[in-house]
């Protein structure tokens, strides 16, 4: 029975378990990594109403915290979710092993065949918030690059976490791979971050998933390497040569599908000749959708906008309120988005060819988009099958964080009895 008042002894026994772990994974075959997701996604399906029993507890205890509307939205579990997240389990499931694979190779006049191959990080350590989904999106990731993980989710959503890792831990014993290999730390206890964000030792990287206070901690403590983004304040550009109702669907689809999402769009800014041509349509879509519209200059004009204060612009709010402005041409859309952006996902809306080719050159978040919404922010849109976060990073992985993405490589050289000279 692990004591669980002892935070610094119970993290290093699982910083321990989860290095001799990372040792089997590394040389695991495909097949078997392959085998303990789909026995783990059929765990999750078949326990179903075990796992949306666990979420009404957290549910509950959320309501009675008073989280906000957007984060009893992340907490929730319900039938087509976990659909969701056993189909994510498949998929990632089905993609190719990312180990071993030759990512270049090429042979040097001194007679040695060189090759860069991919090889996994080891320990992962995954700090997440409300969303229950994340443990078995991370564990199905890093099992699938052959890393080992400690996952430590957030206090609310702590019974629903349990219920989908212990699904995890049976597909692991039907494949005959070590069940130390996906730990959840067994405490709500914040300590137990605080210990994973020094434990040297035993992570090589950890990767946040949360809220800006959540990430802001871990960079500003962690010892360990950090995968992160502080914010997804997602922008669109409507230029002047949209197509009104392309623009109306994607703007509504990016703002309100789910506001609680790192993709969702916080900022809206309007072309004034987008706007002169089709006036405010837009923003009124915007409004008859429920959502509160900040505006700046003109927009405040319309009936129902707020007017914005400073601190409206370059604002995550995770609700249904946005931002908008009306801006002119794409020079001052894009002077704006690198005054105010996070580096996450970025959009214009054109039929513009030179636009768009001008927008993506010039900006540098993580992912930019053309005609289409910011929700598609995601590595099981990506192709991916799940994702364990956006990185908006420049070192290592940026954008989605797939299987591919949390593996390092190394250089294998063979000779025929080379010397250097």
């Amino acid at each position: 029975m692990k004591d669980l008042d002892n935070i610094p002894e119970l993290m290093r026994d699982i910083g321990a378990k989860a290095r001799a772990a990372s040792l089997e994974l590394a040389t695991a075959s495909a097949e078997r990594k392959s085998a303990a997701l789909n026995a783990a996604a059929d765990a999750v399906w078949r326990r179903r109403e075990q796992i949306i029993d666990a979420n009404r507890i957290d549910m509950a205890e959320g309501e009675a915290k008073g989280l906000s509307t957007a984060m009893l939205d992340r907490l929730l579990l319900n039938e087509d979710r976990i659909r969701a997240m056993v189909d994510g389990l498949r998929a990632v499931a089905e993609q190719k092993d990312p180990v071993g694979a030759v990512i270049a190779e090429w042979d040097m006049p001194s007679g040695l065949h060189i090759r860069r191959v991919r090889t996994p990080l080891g320990v992962i350590g995954v700090i997440y918030e409300s969303r229950p989904n994340v443990t078995a999106d991370a564990g199905a990731l890093c099992l699938k690059s052959g890393n080992a993980v400690i996952l430590r989710g957030g206090s609310e959503s702590f019974n629903s976490s349990a219920a989908i890792h212990a699904c995890l831990l049976e597909g692991l014993r039907q494949a005959g791979l070590p069940e130390t290999a996906i730990q959840q730390v067994p405490t709500r206890d914040r300590a137990a971050v605080s210990e994973m964000l020094t434990m040297v030792a035993y992570i090589d990287v950890i990767v946040p998933r949360g809220g800006k206070g959540l990430v802001g901690l871990v960079q500003r403590e962690a010892r360990v390497p950090v995968f992160a983004h502080l914010e997804g304040i997602c922008h669109i550009y409507v230029g002047a040569t949209a197509d009104p109702a392309m623009a109306v669907e994607i703007v509504l689809n990016a703002k309100t599908r789910r506001t609680g999402i790192c993709g969702a769009m916080e900022c809206l800014l309007i072309d004034s000749r987008f706007y002169s041509q089709h006036g405010p349509i837009l923003i009124e879509a915007l409004l008859a959708a429920g959502v509160e519209v900040r505006g700046a200059g003109d927009l405040t004009k319309i009936a129902g906008v707020v007017p914005a204060k400073a601190d409206d612009f370059g604002r995550e709010f995770l609700d249904m309120i946005c931002a908008a402005k009306l801006v002119d041409g794409l020079d001052q859309a894009i002077d704006h988005i690198r005054s105010y952006g996070s580096n996450h996902t970025d959009a214009i809306i054109t039929a513009d060819d030179e636009a768009a080719a001008t927008f993506f050159r010039e900006l540098d978040s993580a992912i930019l988009m053309r005609n289409a919404s910011t929700q598609f922010a995601d590595g099981g849109e990506f192709g991916m099958g799940a994702e364990i976060g956006i990185a908006t990073g420049k070192l290592h992985a940026r954008g989605p964080v797939g299987a591919e993405q949390l593996t390092s490589f190394k250089y294998l050289v063979e000779g025929q009895g080379a010397v250097r000279r």
